[in-house]
């Protein structure tokens, strides 16, 4: 029988798939599923079966030829099996840790998926599905046999030493993998740095300190130098801690791992304290973020309500988005303008910043500003030596808005209003990197880390972790190169304003009897990177 896909419909995106999945790939002809496969007409197909990992008795459900496509859609992570189909699996041997014991349900079932979208009307397709995150009933190794590595790359961010933490015990008292090593210094300490053996022991108070335990770099990513060192050390469980870049890397290192076709599972674990990466909830480090972000907020609202004329800034992270600077604005209440990346805005003139805090100080006496630190680079650009130098990761070095727009300020009412004010500017974004992650974030990162240890043990590879709709998930790593930021459109943008009571800084010409036109909306919304 032939199983194969037809021609056309080989570099589509995700899989169409029963509601009932089918397993015990030994005993059927194995569907040949590409992952991110998507079938633009299903109707006239008949729904292919998939072949489970899990060696389960066979349930099968009859689908007619004449079946109602619902718009099931899965985007697959690949597995070890699909370069190495003879791959044996084990019985997985969390079932008789201490823990588990009284788990009503040990493990996740094949058919387990996570919804994409959660809000659906009447007869809408079911849309994007992710495979659940947990422990499967069979393994793809033995615990005798894992020599798994851990690496940091990219930024300091909360939460990085918690997740190399619960790492290092969830394979150790769950799995009883006793083999870890550490890669120091980011990906280049794969190939001109020394390891370090990761026990319990060793990781036991990590969590309670900032920064990164075993230390970090950006770039330095040799995909060949890497693979050679993970093969030359016998290593077959990867996983790698970091933002976007650091994923895309990933990502290369599974494909020459699959290239080689060697028995190594890939995970990574996502890593950006400005919360831009698509698909997932939040990332981790973020809620210490906000949280952290409100100490200097509440600095610069004691320094400004305790002088005349007082104008306080505080400069919040946020490259391409300003999810921190939004979220500490909301949580604040003593904020009286935010200004992001993915809002224009503009300083003279009817409606401008300058009007606005005039308005303010005559009302208040004070005001205090939160900018996210990619707001407003085209104007910086305009006054101030534009450069287009980038970091080891890629990224475009941003010139600093913060003391730009105080500089600003400060010259339009001393020079032009001849108006005394009192400016105080606060930057507090290594203070926030560089501290441990709260309660909230402690716990968000021991989910992402058994999630990935789970994945891997399960011979899941070439994935990322993390939570879609608040169940986690397994994802392609390819989402996480895709960024999210702030949709002006939508109603968290709307709370803040009317929290604040700040203008949108549209200008009047943009705006019909107080509505924004249409044209403008579509301006705003494509003007950024991506906006979900």
């Amino acid at each position: 029988m032939d199983f194969s896909i037809p021609s056309h419909l080989s570099n589509s995106k995700a899989s169409p798939l029963p509601s009932t999945f089918l397993s015990s790939k030994s005993q059927l002809p194995r569907f040949p599923i590409r992952h991110h496969l998507s079938f633009k007409s299903r109707n006239s197909l008949k729904k292919p079966p998939l072949i489970s990992r899990q060696n389960f008795a066979i349930r099968a459900q009859e689908v007619s030829d004449q079946a109602v496509d619902d718009g099931f859609t899965l985007d697959d992570v690949p597995h070890l099996t699909d370069f190495l189909p003879d791959l044996p699996s084990y019985p997985n041997p969390i079932q008789k840790s201490p823990g588990y014991a009284i788990v009503k349900q040990t493990f996740v079932r094949p058919e387990d998926v996570v919804a994409q979208t959660i809000v659906v009307q009447k007869d809408s397709p079911r849309g994007v599905h992710f495979r659940r995150a947990g422990p499967r009933e069979k393994v793809y190794f033995k615990s005798e046999d894992v020599r798994a590595c851990i690496v940091t790359c990219g930024g300091l961010c909360p939460g990085i030493n918690t997740v190399i933490r619960e790492i290092v015990c969830g394979l150790h008292y769950m799995y009883g993998v006793e083999d870890i090593l550490g890669i120091q210094g980011g990906y280049r300490g794969f190939y001109s740095k020394n390891t370090m053996a990761l026990t319990p022991k060793v990781v036991s108070d990590i969590h309670k300190r900032g920064g990164t335990f075993l230390r970090t770099s950006r770039g330095g990513h040799d995909t060949q130098k890497i693979v050679d060192n993970i093969q030359d050390r016998g290593i077959n469980q990867v996983y790698i801690i970091g933002g976007d870049g650091t994923q895309r890397g990933a990502a290369r290192i599974y494909e020459e791992v699959e290239k080689r076709g060697l028995q190594v599972a890939v995970a990574g674990i996502p890593k950006t304290i400005d919360n831009d990466i698509a698909v997932i909830d939040k990332s981790f480090g973020f809620d210490t973020a906000v949280e952290e972000a409100q100490r200097a907020i509440n600095a610069a609202h004691v320094e400004v309500e305790s002088v005349e004329n007082g104008v306080g800034i505080v400069k919040l992270m946020g490259r391409y988005s300003g999810f921190i600077a939004m979220f500490a604005t909301l949580a604040s209440r003593d904020v009286d303008c935010c200004l992001i990346p993915e809002s224009p805005f503009y300083l003279e003139g009817k409606g401008g910043l300058f009007e606005f805090i005039e308005e303010r100080l005559k009302e208040n006496g004070h005001i205090v500003i939160v900018v996210a630190e990619g707001a407003g680079q085209e104007y910086v650009a305009q006054s101030m030596h534009e450069t287009d130098e980038k970091d080891a990761s890629g990224n475009r070095l941003l010139l600093d808005v913060g003391l730009w727009l105080t500089e600003n300020i400060k010259d339009h009412f001393t020079k032009e209003q001849k108006m005394a004010i009192n400016m105080k500017y606060i930057d507090p974004t290594y203070m926030i990197r560089a501290i441990p992650s709260n309660a909230s974030d402690n716990i968000y990162c021991t989910l992402l880390a058994q999630s990935a240890v789970h994945g891997a043990m399960a011979g899941f590879t070439g994935f990322t972790v993390g939570p879609v709709n608040s169940r986690h998930a397994y994802i392609p790593i390819s989402h996480v190169s895709q960024t999210r930021t702030v949709k002006l459109t939508d109603r968290m943008w709307a709370r803040l304003l009317a929290s604040t009571n700040q203008p949108s800084f549209l200008n009047c010409d943009q705006s019909i009897g107080g509505k924004v036109c249409k044209d403008t909306i579509d301006l705003i919304n494509d003007m950024k990177i991506t906006s979900i």
